[in-house]
């Protein structure tokens, strides 16, 4: 954390933190300096034509914006004219490469992240000035973008438009970015990106989940874990001049029930772990074929070590660890070998206790991991 970083312009970790993160913008020159990118515009054009990839197609034809969903049929990217974006969401979920990029931003929590979004744009495309409820990292990789911030209270969107467009966007500053530049902008900075020439941007977005959608779901979580004992009676009931109202005995009676319902912070933890780590909806898993029987596994993990795959989520908390939306309660040196295994998302080549092996093979059998290095 007191280790100066060249991708954070020779900043520690803890002066970023400090001094700009949800702060201020920052620009960093060759943050990156051999950095030219991770795939070039044809496959990523092809990960947008993917079933299991979150892909978006912004086009822009004199100021007006449209927007389409991935995913896309190859003939309909090639033959396209004038200026457009297209955006896919997830790439850490299909490039080794891309994991290992989100792995010099481990100084902030693994719960904050969401993923690596890549866009390409040919010259004059983006999507518009607009602003985002999360923190990003714009990393500049095939070509050169114009990036325009500013920090105006006004975000009057216009009306009708597919996407959030800003109204009355009023630049303060810009840059152009080349292969290798950083832009890191904390959330509600209004920002707008042209395309000088073809265009590559990386972001490394971390998400900032409204109160709203987090109280939501706390209540989703709880359904299935409380038990109200009782059922509803009322051998007193007394006549209501108005059957149509509720009476007053009955509220009584339910407000006391359901304020028997209680829930601590280690009930919260436990939500956190499984919903930050739940994968996004189109996410899913496939069993390795043919799979290794829990001996050959063992030895394939003494042998090469193991690694998460590129779309599982793993957090910690306690003596709980949490993998794709699971809860797996554990303790001591095993929770320790796990959250080795979160931080990394890798163990070394070892001999596996009984206690790991029990966890790690029937993860294996999930998807959620397997010998080696990492793959989907």
């Amino acid at each position: 954390m007191n280790t100066p970083l060249s991708f954070l312009g020779g900043l520690t970790a803890t002066e970023f933190l400090r001094d700009y993160w949800q702060k201020k913008p920052l620009l960093i020159r060759q943050a990156f300096p051999e950095f030219k990118g991770l795939l070039d515009p044809l496959q990523l054009q092809e990960l947008a034509c993917l079933e299991d990839a979150q892909a978006r197609l912004v086009q822009q034809t004199r100021g007006n914006f449209k927007l389409a969903h991935g995913p896309f049929e190859r003939e309909k990217l090639w033959k396209l004219r004038g200026q457009w974006t297209v955006l896919v969401q997830g790439v850490n979920h299909f490039l080794p490469e891309g994991t290992e990029l989100l792995k010099h931003f481990n100084f902030i929590p693994h719960a904050r992240l969401d993923d690596l979004m890549v866009s390409y744009a040919p010259k004059g495309g983006g999507v518009g000035p607009h602003f985002d409820a999360y923190d990003v990292f714009l990393l500049q990789g095939l070509g050169h973008r114009r990036w325009q911030i500013s920090t105006q209270e006004d975000r009057t969107l216009i009306e009708g438009a597919p996407l959030r467009i800003l109204k009355d966007f009023k630049v303060e500053q810009e840059w152009v970015l080349e292969a290798g530049d950083m832009l890191y902008l904390p959330p509600q900075c209004a920002h707008n990106g042209i395309a000088e020439d073809d265009c590559m941007t990386y972001s490394i977005g971390f998400r900032t989940p409204a109160f709203q959608e987090l109280g939501e779901q706390f209540l989703v979580y709880l359904q299935d874990r409380i038990e109200v004992e009782g059922i509803y009676a009322d051998p007193a009931l007394e006549l209501q001049q108005h059957p149509s109202e509720i009476g007053d005995a009955m509220l009584d009676q339910v407000a006391d029930a359901v304020n028997r319902i209680r829930w601590d912070k280690d009930d919260i933890a436990n939500f956190l772990g499984c919903y930050l780590s739940e994968p996004k909806p189109h996410i899913y898993f496939e069993p390795p074929e043919p799979a290794l029987t829990e001996s050959k596994f063992k030895q394939a993990v003494i042998k090469h070590g193991v690694s998460l795959n590129l779309k599982t989520q793993m957090l910690c908390r306690g003596s709980t660890v949490f993998i794709n939306g699971e809860a797996e309660p554990v303790s001591g040196e095993l929770y320790e070998l796990l959250r080795q295994l979160a931080d990394n998302r890798e163990l070394p080549a070892a001999e596996p206790s009984a206690a790991l092996l029990e966890l790690l093979h029937p993860w294996y059998l999930d998807g959620y991991l397997a010998p080696g290095a990492a793959k989907l």
